[in-house]
C-alpha cells in the first residue's frame, strides 16, 4: 500500500541531510582532536597534524583532508556513530562504489583480551630475560595491575630485583604499546622507584631504577635520563628485543647535550600590513563590540592566524594556486583543524560560526560545550601573553613568542612546540609549559624543551671567549635585549586543583642543573590570571 499524503518513509526519517552529517562529523572532530582516520585498519591521518574542511553545497556532504603528506577528498554518504568512533560510508569523485572510513578517538585498536593478554606474555619474558642477565637477584613481586592510587596503569611491567639488603626498582613496556604510552615509561619507572623506597620499611636500600624499553624506542628517554639526579639514585636504561630476548644497555650520558634547531623569527608588523586588506574584509563580518576580543597572531611571513580566547577561527595565507606557481592570498576559516574558504556563499556561515564561538569562549560558557573546552591552553596561554606581569614581574612583557618550533638533532629529530619563551630584565631565558588538566607527563614534556633550548644557548660564542651574537639573537629574537648565559629558567603553570599529585614527586628526581618552578594559579584563570602559591626546585629535597 502506498503510503499517504500525510506519512513519511522509514528512509525520509532516518536519511539525514548533507549539513546534518557535517554537523555529526564537526562535533566528533571537535570533542576529538586526536582521533585518527582509518582505512581498512591502516591510519590515514592523525588529526592533530591534518587540516579538513566539510561542504555541503549542491546537496552533497563533502569531506576535504589535508596535511603535509597527502590529501583526500571524499562525499560522505552515511555516518554511524558508534562508541569511540564514527563509522563513513563515503565515496570517491568520479566513483559509485561507496569505500568505509573510520574517525577513531583512540589509535589503539586492540580488544581488552588481547591487549591483556601481550601484557601478560610481556611480564614472563621480562622476568626470564632479568634473571638470565642477573643470575646474582632474583627477581620478585612483578605485575601490571592497575593501582590508580599511585598512578600505575596496566601498560606497565613493574617488580623489583634483589640481591642481599639491596634491591632495585624495574619497570618496563612492550613494543605493542603506544609511543605514547613508551616514551612515558619514565615517570612511571620514577614514581615506582620512589614508592619502593616508601614502602621497604628500611629492610632494603634501593639504589635505582633500571627500565626496559622496547628496541629502537629509546631516543627520548636517553635524552631525559641524562637530566636525572645522579646522586638521588642509579639509573640504567636497556632496550630489549622480544623476538631474540636480548637485553642491550643504553649508555645515555652524552645524550644530554644533543644539539638541535631553532625556528628564525620573521618581521610580525610586516605581516600585519601585508594582510591589512584582508583584516579589514574579516572585521567587517564581526560585531563592533566583539572586534576588540579577536587578536591577530602572525604565524609567518606568509600567514596570520585570527584568535578567539587563544582558539584559531580563521586564517589569512600565501600559497601557490592549484598546481600552478601562481601565488594567491586565502582566507579561510573553522574552529580547530577545521577550514572553509570565506567567500560570498560561506559568509553566513561565517557569521554563525563567529557567533556560535563568541557565546562560547566566555568565562561564564559551560563546561559540556566542547568549543568552551576546545585548546583550554592556548585560552590559558592567550591571557599570560597579555599580562606577563601577572607571574612574574621580572619578565620583559613585550618580547614574549608563543609556539616556538624547536627540533633534537640526531636519530630522532623530534619537533617541538614549546608554550610560551620569555626573558627576564637580566636576559635570562624562562621556558612557560602550560596545563589546563592534570597530566602525569608534565615535568618530563617541560624537561625537553628545556635540554633544546638550554643546549642551543650554550652553543653561545661567548660561552668561548669570543664577542659576538648568540642563536638567538641570531635568529631575530628578543631585539634590543642581551640573552644572558644562565641556564634557563623552567616554569610550569597550571590551576592549582589541575596539577598532578605526582608531579612534584618526579621533580625531585631532575638533576640540581635544572633549575624549575611551579606556579598554581586559580580555578578563575579565564577571568584573571591570580597565582595562589609558588613552588621551586631549591624547595624540593628528594
Amino acid at each position: 500500500m502506498p503510503p499517504s499524503p500525510t506519512s513519511t518513509t522509514a528512509s525520509e526519517t532516518t536519511a539525514p541531510t548533507p549539513a546534518e552529517l557535517a554537523c555529526l562529523l564537526e562535533d566528533f572532530l571537535v570533542a576529538n582532536p586526536a582521533a585518527v582516520l582509518l582505512e581498512d585498519g591502516r591510519i590515514l591521518f592523525d588529526m592533530r597534524s591534518t587540516h579538513y574542511s566539510l561542504s555541503t553545497e549542491y546537496g552533497r556532504c563533502v569531506l576535504h583532508l589535508w596535511s603535509e603528506e597527502m590529501n583526500l577528498i571524499r562525499t560522505v554518504l552515511e555516518v554511524q556513530p558508534r562508541k569511540g568512533l564514527l563509522r563513513l560510508a563515503t565515496r570517491r569523485l568520479g566513483q559509485t562504489k561507496p569505500v568505509f572510513l573510520e574517525f577513531v578517538a583512540d589509535r589503539d585498536r586492540r580488544t581488552p583480551t588481547t591487549r591483556d593478554a601481550e601484557r601478560r606474555k610481556y611480564m614472563r619474558l621480562l622476568e626470564r630475560v632479568l634473571t638470565r642477565e642477573f643470575p646474582d637477584a632474583s627477581a620478585e613481586a612483578f605485575r601490571s595491575a592497575m593501582d590508580l592510587e599511585h598512578s600505575f596503569g596496566p601498560a606497565y611491567a613493574r617488580g623489583i630485583q634483589l640481591r642481599g639488603s639491596s634491591a632495585w626498582a624495574v619497570l618496563g613496556v612492550n613494543a605493542e604499546e603506544s609511543s605514547g604510552t613508551i616514551d612515558a615509561a619514565l615517570t612511571l619507572g620514577i614514581l615506582w622507584l620512589d614508592y619502593c623506597r616508601q614502602h621497604s620499611s628500611g629492610r632494603r636500600l634501593f639504589e635505582g631504577l633500571r627500565l626496559v624499553l622496547p628496541a629502537g624506542t629509546e631516543a627520548t628517554t636517553a635524552s631525559r635520563m641524562a637530566w636525572l639526579n645522579q646522586q638521588s639514585a642509579q639509573w640504567q636504561l636497556y632496550t630489549l628485543d622480544a623476538a631474540t630476548e636480548q637485553l642491550v644497555p643504553i649508555d645515555f650520558t652524552d645524550t644530554g647535550n644533543t644539539a638541535g634547531e631553532l625556528t628564525h623569527t620573521f618581521d610580525a608588523p610586516r605581516t600585519l600590513e601585508r594582510f591589512a586588506a584582508a583584516t579589514a574584509r574579516l572585521l567587517d563580518l564581526i560585531p563592533p563590540a566583539a572586534r576588540r576580543r579577536v587578536e591577530l597572531r602572525p604565524r609567518s611571513a606568509a600567514e596570520l592566524a585570527y584568535l578567539l580566547e587563544g582558539l584559531e577561527f580563521a586564517r589569512v595565507r600565501i600559497g601557490f594556486a592549484g598546481n600552478t606557481f601562481t601565488r594567491e592570498e586565502t582566507l579561510t576559516f573553522g574552529a580547530g583543524s577545521q577550514e572553509t574558504l570565506l567567500d560570498d556563499d560561506t559568509t553566513e556561515l561565517f557569521r554563525e560560526l563567529f557567533e556560535r564561538l563568541a557565546q562560547s569562549r566566555t568565562p561564564n560558557g559551560l563546561q559540556q560545550d566542547p568549543l568552551f573546552r576546545l585548546q583550554s591552553e592556548r585560552w590559558l596561554e592567550a591571557h599570560i601573553r597579555r599580562n606577563l606581569a601577572s607571574l612574574d614581574t621580572s619578565l620583559v612583557p613585550d618580547v614574549v613568542y608563543s609556539q616556538v618550533t624547536t627540533s633534537a638533532a640526531g636519530a630522532s629529530g623530534d619537533r617541538g612546540l614549546m608554550d610560551l619563551l620569555a626573558i627576564d630584565r637580566k636576559g635570562r631565558l624562562h621556558i612557560l609549559e602550560l596545563k589546563t588538566e592534570e597530566d602525569m607527563q608534565l615535568p618530563m614534556q617541560a624537561l625537553d624543551y628545556w635540554i633544546r633550548v638550554r643546549r642551543l644557548n650554550s652553543d653561545h660564542p661567548a660561552a668561548a671567549g669570543i664577542s659576538n651574537k648568540g642563536i638567538f639573537e641570531r635568529s631575530g629574537y628578543f631585539p634590543g635585549h642581551e640573552v644572558s648565559l644562565q641556564v634557563p629558567l623552567l616554569t610550569m603553570v597550571a590551576p592549582a586543583l589541575r596539577i598532578h599529585p605526582s608531579n612534584e614527586a618526579v621533580l625531585r628526581y631532575l638533576s640540581p642543573e635544572v633549575e624549575w618552578r611551579i606556579l598554581a594559579i586559580a580555578e578563575g584563570w579565564r577571568r584573571e590570571i591570580q597565582v595562589i602559591f609558588r613552588k621551586r626546585s631549591t624547595d624540593a629535597k628528594t
